[in-house]
């Protein structure tokens, strides 16, 4: 799953910066979490086309590329969005 949502955003966003941290062994237990992980997941992402855009308008547009995913096995998405310019 880490590879499928780094390739997806990849494409979608040709971002300066991504990083895919999956942070399901830390939710052990936690509502969404299954056997074998990929569950939980925080992005980082530094691009371009997100200038101009509102934070909400940022995160939709990762959830949007993410929609399959989030349908079907992912539970919980952290999206920090890190500004372009200082990369």
């Amino acid at each position: 799953m880490t590879d499928t949502i780094h390739a997806k955003l990849s494409e979608k966003f040709s971002p300066l910066h991504l990083e895919v941290i999956d942070e399901s062994a830390s939710h052990h237990g936690h509502a969404g979490w299954r056997e074998g992980g990929e569950t939980h997941f925080r992005v980082r992402i530094a691009t371009r086309n997100f200038d101009g855009l509102s934070r909400v308008a940022q995160h939709r547009a990762v959830m949007e590329a993410l929609d399959d995913e989030l349908k079907a096995s992912v539970h919980a998405l952290a999206i920090e969005v890190l500004p372009a310019k200082a990369i």
